[in-house]
């Protein structure tokens, strides 16, 4: 399981990279693409759409399971990535790679209340 010391994660099993713009990359991790397995059908919310913190905003769907990612602070979708939605499989190539829709927080700080990479591995491996 690769789960990268630069990058802060939700107890849901998102990713966030913080870029130096203030804008925040969001993807799933590679235990969440694991736990799906072969990615299918990737539904992206809408450029502009506001999200609150923990808000469903991506759908995912597998050959064995159907899940949703959650936006992992509150913000505004600036962007996202169609080359997912073209080939959900690269998520599963590379997760990391693969990020899912670019947000502005509505608050920056509440980035540093998100996992780092060893409180996220201590909370899989207490499930």
């Amino acid at each position: 399981m690769i789960i990268p010391n630069e990058l802060k994660y939700t107890r849901t099993h998102e990713w966030v990279r913080a870029e130096a713009n203030g804008a925040l990359y969001v993807g799933i991790t590679d235990h969440a693409q694991e736990l799906l397995g072969d990615l299918v059908f990737v539904e992206l919310p809408e450029v502009g759409r506001t999200l609150a913190a923990e808000e469903a905003s991506v759908v995912l769907e597998s050959v064995k399971a159907a899940a949703d990612a959650y936006a992992p602070v509150a913000g505004v979708v600036t962007a996202v990535n169609e080359a997912v939605v073209a080939a959900p499989e690269c998520v599963n190539q590379d997760a990391y790679a693969a990020w899912l829709f670019q947000l502005e927080p509505a608050n920056a700080a509440d980035v540093d209340k998100l996992l780092d990479a060893a409180a996220y591995k201590a909370a899989i491996d207490a499930q």
